[in-house]
């Protein structure tokens, strides 16, 4: 088999598979539309909300947007159908800097380079500002529920909501996040050590008996 046949079939490969398969209508649930700033690439999703609503900080973020930071909204890959434009899409790297498709991985119009998404392995990180929010209930649902690499931040964002020094959940939370997300951190930081201690006493005892 020729190079150039097996890359034909490696990228009919991909248009098979989610996030870049076409749903068939009628068993594809539209909540939401959205679309790309050019309006080459179009796609609809089926979830009302979002699994979970962040607004990263980390350098690689800031870079490729060139923002200070980057929301993103995360769904699962098969929330996401492309109506328009899935094959002018383009790809890249931030970790090998290459344009293969290789995950986890940016995917952007390959016209207006508008950022599509971060496809990763098992979920996809969409951009809401490309989704058509017609609502208040709507945008409510898209509202980011913590910051992550808050410690890279270019500019400081008061606004009561999580911040996570790295990624959320096993980082350390700092600046003005609540006091009870805090409390209740440290709490079970201490009873994972606690637990930690003990088990490590129990095979000292075990191994001098």
């Amino acid at each position: 088999m020729s190079a150039q046949h097996q890359q034909e079939e490696d990228v009919a490969d991909w248009k098979k598979r989610a996030p870049y398969k076409i749903h068939e209508k009628g068993n594809f649930n539209v909540v939401y539309d959205a679309s790309c700033h050019c309006g080459k690439v179009e796609y609809q999703l089926s979830r009302d909300a979002p699994l979970d609503s962040k607004l990263c900080h980390c350098t690689t973020c800031q870079t490729q947007h060139a923002a200070p930071f980057q929301w993103a909204a995360i769904f699962h890959k098969d929330d996401i159908n492309f109506t328009k434009g899935h094959h002018d899409l383009e790809w890249y790297d931030p970790t090998e800097k290459s344009i293969e498709h290789k995950l986890p991985c940016k995917v952007r119009c390959s016209f207006c380079h508008s950022p599509i998404m971060d496809e990763g392995r098992n979920m996809i990180l969409l951009f809401p500002s490309l989704v058509h929010l017609k609502t208040q209930e709507a945008k409510d649902k898209f509202k980011p529920r913590c910051h992550i690499f808050y410690s890279q931040r270019l500019m400081d964002i008061p606004d009561g909501i999580p911040k996570w020094t790295k990624i959320d959940k096993t980082s350390d939370l700092i600046e003005d996040s609540p006091p009870e997300m805090v409390q209740e951190l440290e709490r079970q930081r201490k009873k994972q050590y606690d637990s930690q201690i003990q088990d490590r006493d129990v095979g000292d005892q075990t191994q001098s008996s």
